[in-house]
């Protein structure tokens, strides 16, 4: 396996084991630090226009992504060393791992996000609705005030899932293919859809490019996710083969070409019916229903949570297979050259 790679692939591993010791702080996040430096530059920047949000994203997106990677190609180079040089290859290697493990940490929430999950659970099975409500803008961006506790628990799952590819299976593949600049670039392209991505009135031209680039992101991730909920269905007592089948029925049903799949194979493996009317800041929607089963209660966000910590374990195993197979093809390819 190549050095850089197999750095990588630890790193990644290592991530997520921070992410789960750790979770997202309260404060100093460095996602949350881009939010503001984005904020700001969209206050200067904002036209009604698709041309400025193009340019918006590109300089979000493109100008982190550069940095990190040219500091993981110098890294790259210092691992590419003679045998004389093992001190240097060796602190390379640790450095690409640790940098890594950091980064990964940064753009990943599963653990927040399970976190967050049961506790909203709690909240409901104690019948602390006002409690309930202060919590679900911790998940999702509807309007919490018009939810009783069947549509707070249905807000949770369906957050749960599509989180779940969106915050862990999505960055670790990113990182996986793309290293650092793939793990920078992708939580930067999601930060941005979460703020700019709306088709309102002020976001609808401005947040073109966002969410579009958001969908490119997350078109692969999204079904990889939805694989893995069916595989993983048994771990909340469901069936991957009705999981499969509410996938390949409902998942294209959604009018997000990535989120139904997550939340079809959620709803499947869980034994669930998710969608239906939706409250949010800018208005109502109403999206089809997705899954065959009884509608969401205060104990289905804990499977909910439950499942989507298996996912995450799946796809970590996933995501470093998958850096070591490309470290194994590349230097093949190279040789072929």
């Amino acid at each position: 396996m190549r050095a850089s790679s197999r750095a990588r692939a630890y790193g990644l591993l290592l991530g997520v084991v921070l992410d789960t010791l750790f979770a997202d702080p309260s404060r100093g996040h460095p996602v949350a630090g881009f939010g503001r430096v984005a904020a700001r530059l969209e206050r200067a920047a904002y036209r009604d226009s698709r041309l400025a949000g193009v340019a918006y994203t590109a300089v979000l997106v493109g100008g982190p992504a550069v940095v990190a990677s040219r500091v993981e190609r110098g890294l790259a180079r210092a691992l590419t060393g003679s045998r004389g040089e093992r001190r240097t290859r060796c602190g390379a290697g640790l450095a690409v791992t640790a940098l890594t493990a950091v980064v990964t940490w940064a753009v990943l929430g599963g653990a927040s996000l399970r976190r967050e999950g049961r506790a909203l659970g709690g909240e409901l099975a104690r019948s602390d609705v006002a409690a309930a409500r202060r919590r679900l803008p911790s998940l999702c961006g509807r309007d919490p005030s018009v939810l009783d506790t069947g549509g707070l628990s249905r807000a949770g799952v369906e957050s749960l899932a599509e989180n779940t590819s969106d915050a862990v299976v999505a960055p670790l593949l990113w990182g996986a293919v793309g290293g650092l600049p793939g793990l920078v670039a992708y939580r930067a392209v999601n930060t941005l859809d979460a703020m700019v991505g709306y088709r309102n009135a002020r976001y609808h031209r401005f947040g073109w490019a966002a969410a579009r680039a958001d969908d490119l992101a997350n078109l692969v991730p999204a079904r990889v996710c939805a694989l893995l909920t069916c595989a993983c269905a048994p771990v909340v007592g469901g069936s991957p083969a009705r999981a499969l089948r509410t996938l390949r029925r409902d998942g294209r049903r959604h009018p997000s070409p990535n989120a139904g799949m997550a939340e079809a194979a959620f709803a499947g493996a869980a034994g669930l019916r998710l969608g239906g009317e939706l409250r949010y800041a800018h208005g109502v929607e109403h999206r089809p229903e997705l899954g065959s089963g009884r509608r969401p209660g205060a104990r289905d966000l804990q499977v909910a949570a439950r499942l989507s910590a298996a996912v995450t374990v799946a796809a970590v195993g996933l995501s470093a297979g998958l850096a070591a197979v490309l470290a194994a093809v590349r230097p093949a390819a190279g040789g072929a050259r």
